[in-house]
């Protein structure tokens, strides 16, 4: 018997939302049958590109032959729209961040529990080239235990334009790149608990809401980890620094150029000393190159559809859904907690 294909709609057809649009289209075992947006022209656009736009949210939720709803709108809305969903009897993948507070997330969850249906977000960075390649690093104890690593997104335009740059939407670089980047940390940190996070945030081009943050997280297994975004740095920085016991690891951008120097001979040579600044240093020296190797990095290959792939077989019961309503607890709790330590200057502790 031939599989049933899904049928699927976005709500928010936006940036994300014909992002959404296009995956339905070309991923096997889901079809695009239409999306809906709360501004005309967007789905008059959809319809120029023969796409089904409906008339109102509550027409699109009364379509039978819809299974799975995108909730891709401001994030002040993804709760209210994804209950309805849920309610509905669809089930509903809401963008990120899932929502603005734990309590909002507990309502959502509790509307999946009660009518039955799947309720998860699209967390698809964890399928990012970039973050496999560090996550085999770590995992291959390539370059003995891990103590530090450090995930930097700096870019020179500010805030995107729109709703992204007003607070009372959700705005700001940490409900917008952080989402990712904590989301990656936790996924590699999983089994682990978080002991501490403290942060600060930058409003250099928009005093609504943070335009950048610095966040340093620890972990009970002595990792320590700095995640940051930037919207107004115009030197490129690396995407990862990784520090082990043994090496180090750096993957400068998205296509993970970089390289791992690991130690060969820790001790057993002469140290030169080297002038810095006014003195002499040995502990600043650079290393003899008989006691260091470089090796390339070995770039994990990844496909950015595995995330559909996942929600179509869970939804066919045949495989679990790979963002949970607990690691969705877990990232809500640690960004509330982000702006609590920026709020009041202090290192908060789980």
């Amino acid at each position: 018997m031939a599989k049933k294909v899904i049928g699927g709609a976005v709500i928010g057809y936006g940036g994300m939302g014909g992002f959404h649009a296009n995956k339905m289209q070309t991923v096997d075992g889901i079809r695009l049958v239409g999306v809906y947006d709360i501004d005309p022209e967007r789905n008059k656009v959809a319809r120029e590109r023969g796409i089904k736009a409906y008339d109102s949210r509550e027409e699109l939720l009364a379509d039978k032959d819809i299974d799975v709803v995108v909730v891709a709108t401001p994030n002040d809305f993804h709760k209210e729209i994804v209950i309805d969903v849920l309610k509905a009897g669809k089930n509903a993948v809401s963008e990120k961040p899932v929502t603005l507070s734990c309590a909002e997330l507990e309502e959502m969850i509790a509307a999946s529990k009660k009518y039955g249906k799947l309720f998860t977000v699209h967390q698809n960075r964890r399928w990012d080239e970039d973050f496999l390649t560090v996550k085999k690093i770590v995992d291959d104890n390539v370059i003995g235990r891990v103590f530090r690593i450090e995930s930097k997104v700096h870019g020179s335009h500010g805030i995107p334009e729109g709703w992204r740059q007003e607070k009372e939407h959700g705005g700001g670089m940490l409900l917008d790149w952080g989402v990712h980047l904590l989301d990656q940390m936790l996924t590699l940190m999983r089994g682990h608990k978080l002991v501490s996070v403290y942060a600060t945030f930058t409003n250099i081009t928009n005093k609504e809401c943070d335009d950048g943050f610095t966040c340093i997280c620890k972990f009970d297994n002595d990792v320590e980890w700095v995640v940051e975004v930037d919207t107004n740095n115009f030197i490129s920085m690396p995407r990862w620094y990784v520090l082990g016991e043994n090496g180090s690891a750096v993957v400068r951008d998205w296509d993970c150029s970089g390289e791992i120097v690991k130690v060969v001979n820790f001790e057993q040579y002469e140290i030169v000393p080297v002038h810095a600044g006014a003195g002499l240093t040995k502990t600043m020296a650079p290393r003899n190159e008989d006691t260091v190797k470089t090796f390339p990095i070995e770039k994990v290959e990844a496909d950015w559809t595995e995330y559909y792939k996942n929600l179509i077989a869970t939804i066919n019961g045949e495989a679990t859904i790979e963002v949970t309503h607990d690691q969705l607890r877990q990232s809500e709790s640690l960004i509330e907690a982000i702006f609590r330590s920026v709020e009041t200057n202090e290192v908060i502790k789980f």
